[in-house]
């Protein structure tokens, strides 16, 4: 075994990633999709633009009770424009790499992301869609509700509890958190540190695996 184990021994059934912030990078086309349409209805947008990220579009929306807008209109034309923005849309560093050493029942992606726009982003980025890719259309409730990662636990056969939930954003962690999964924090794409008990990476060439039989184990990598 090499590094140090971050999970105290811990042997996880599945790895659950978030996307967006977390294997690839779409900030740079979601803000300039989100700013646009933040002024257009009259809101600051340097206050606004941190809410929008892990959440589903609707949701968001939804939550400004904005007089006379339909959510979910707002966020179908919202996915629309960032389906056609794929600038600067790149994998986390060391993201394919890790995910090519994992076997393809061991994860899955649980995104807050629209199905065709997540499989846009996933190819712009050359990330790999995995055997099981659950997206908003998939719950009822969004992030920072669990139930996105509970299907995918249950999808794949495994408990929740077995699990590791890999995330940027509050919302996504959240999430995992009121899931009962263990989490893992990735600050790839954070402009400012964020305060977390959870293990918490920059790239994922700070981790290394072991593969198992009853799953995976995840270390901090030895310094080089």
């Amino acid at each position: 075994m090499s590094g140090t184990d971050l999970f105290q021994g811990a042997t996880f059934a599945a790895l659950l990633f978030d996307m967006d912030g977390t294997l690839l990078s779409s900030i740079e086309a979601a803000e300039r999709i989100w700013s646009r349409w933040a002024a257009r209805h009259g809101l600051d947008v340097e206050t606004f633009l941190p809410t929008i990220h892990g959440k589903r579009a609707v949701e968001t929306i939804a939550a400004l009770g904005l007089p006379g807008v339909d959510a979910v209109h707002e966020a179908d034309q919202l996915t629309l424009a960032e389906m056609d923005d794929m600038g600067g849309i790149r994998a986390i560093d060391g993201a394919v790499d890790f995910l090519a050493g994992l076997p393809g029942h061991r994860w899955a992606i649980v995104t807050s992301a629209p199905r065709p726009l997540a499989l846009r982003r996933l190819a712009a980025a050359g990330v790999p869609v995995p055997d099981l890719l659950i997206t908003a259309d998939d719950v009822v409730n969004g992030k920072p509700r669990p139930d996105c990662y509970l299907l995918a636990a249950e999808r794949l056969g495994v408990d929740i509890a077995a699990c590791l939930v890999v995330e940027d954003a509050p919302a996504g962690i959240a999430a995992g958190e009121a899931s009962g999964a263990a989490v893992l924090v990735v600050a790839a794409t954070h402009r400012e540190e964020m305060a977390t008990p959870h293990p918490t990476i920059g790239s994922y060439a700070e981790l290394v695996i072991t593969l198992e039989d009853g799953g995976v184990r995840v270390h901090r990598a030895p310094a080089a």
